[in-house]
């Protein structure tokens, strides 16, 4: 029934990749959830009706890379709506931020108060994400235990949709790849995917030299199908790129071969010079994280007076979800490739395709739209190479079960107008 609706979406693209919809219709909101995609639904069957002719509308967006455990690990942690719905994104999900012995308070003080949808992949390391891996020996084989971490993971199924771990040359010159082999039995024993982290994160122990094709030779047979490879542009050693050889790896493609996927996780690692040479080979992404974190965003506070009100995107990192979003298709991926990186993909990592990720009538109205806007917007990755794109994707608003939240958020980038 198409009378009795809260809010009409009125005529903007809807696009779902989960179903192959691609086309301008209207969405009508009742009680929170989805009631109708129509390609006309009549002004007096809702009590509002919003005009987002010109707009994107799409499934509620999932962050598959955030770090949202705020306080308690330290600087690291943003707060969880302001990388969420005040974003545009309508789930986040944090990686390795808990630990079997944080998740209840990950819950009480982080999931349950939160707007947006707030799930984890539980970190492997009884530290979980203290402080962002700033201190190695926190990470060692030591410093794991399986049984406990399994037991968590099984105990917080709602919340706990994977484990997370590292691989990479500070750690394998100090453990070798035992933390990632322990990893994997926690993964196995919690019959959960397994997300690994690619590049390297900590100097190399004092006297050690590690090959970083290595690394990944010796990582990449551990995997299984559903296991997930993280940061495939990254432009830290390590990487899908060979340092020898300037290819991707062959035994990256014996993981894709298996049912590995790919997550992007932009953060501190995104380079388009890497990103090309993997897209070239025929790798597309299957997710994308934004990786958003304390020490490669800043978020203005109340010290920031005048210049915040002057300015609300004042001392800001230059990306978010969207931003990462605009430099895939600045690398030739199509929107529609895009937004299932972003819906329809993650809501299979998260074994969640039946509640996440497309928009169909009868299903919870998280809902995200867009601008997508045409000019010349000049973007940046982090090694300071800068590419002129001819759109850009900017959140305007989203729905989470059928409330309202305006892109707000001082982490979302105002689009920066290219040199002619």
């Amino acid at each position: 029934m198409t009378s009795g609706l809260d809010t009409i979406l009125r005529g903007g693209r809807v696009i779902d990749p989960a179903t192959g919809r691609d086309g301008v219709a209207d969405v009508g909101i009742r009680d929170g959830r989805v009631a109708a995609i129509e390609p006309a639904l009549p002004n007096e069957a809702a009590r509002e009706v919003v005009d987002v002719s010109g707009k994107v509308v799409c499934a509620g967006l999932i962050d598959t890379h955030g770090h949202v455990y705020q306080h308690v690990t330290g600087k690291f942690g943003l707060n969880a709506d302001m990388v969420g719905v005040d974003s545009g994104v309508t789930t986040v999900v944090d990686q390795g931020g808990p630990s079997c012995m944080t998740i209840p308070g990950f819950r009480a003080f982080i999931a349950e108060p939160a707007r947006t949808r707030v799930l984890c992949f539980i970190s492997a390391y009884l530290v979980g994400g203290l402080e962002g891996h700033l201190y190695p020996d926190l990470y060692g084989p030591g410093q794991l235990n399986v049984e406990h971490t399994v037991r968590a993971a099984r105990e917080n199924p709602d919340l706990v949709r994977g484990i997370k771990a590292h691989a990479e040359i500070g750690g394998a010159s100090r453990w070798g790849l035992e933390v990632i082999k322990i990893g994997k039995q926690i993964a196995r024993g919690a019959g959960l995917p397994l997300y690994i982290h690619l590049g390297q994160l900590w100097p190399a122990k004092d006297g050690v030299t590690i090959d970083p094709d290595e690394v990944v030779r010796a990582l990449v047979p551990l995997m299984e199908p559903g296991d997930v490879l993280a940061h495939p542009f990254t432009r830290h050693p390590g990487g899908f790129i060979s340092a020898a050889t300037g290819e991707v790896h062959p035994v990256v493609w014996a993981a894709l071969e298996r049912g590995v996927t790919v997550d992007v996780g932009h953060g501190s690692h995104f380079s388009f010079d890497m990103a090309r040479k993997v897209l070239a080979a025929g790798i597309v992404p299957h997710t994308l994280g934004a990786d958003m974190h304390g020490y490669n965003v800043r978020v203005p506070d109340a010290g920031d007076g005048a210049a915040r009100a002057a300015n609300p995107f004042f001392g800001v990192a230059p990306f978010n979800l969207t931003n990462a979003m605009s430099k895939l298709l600045a690398l030739g991926m199509t929107l529609p490739q895009v937004l299932a990186t972003v819906t329809s993909n993650p809501a299979r990592m998260l074994r969640m395709e039946d509640a996440i990720g497309s928009l169909q009538v009868g299903r919870e109205a998280d809902i995200t739209v867009l601008d997508l806007l045409d000019g010349r917007f000049e973007l940046a990755d982090n090694s300071g190479v800068r590419v002129t794109a001819e759109q850009m994707v900017v959140p305007v608003f989203a729905l989470r079960a059928g409330q309202r939240f305006e892109a707000r958020s001082p982490l979302v980038p105002r689009p920066m107008a290219a040199a002619a």
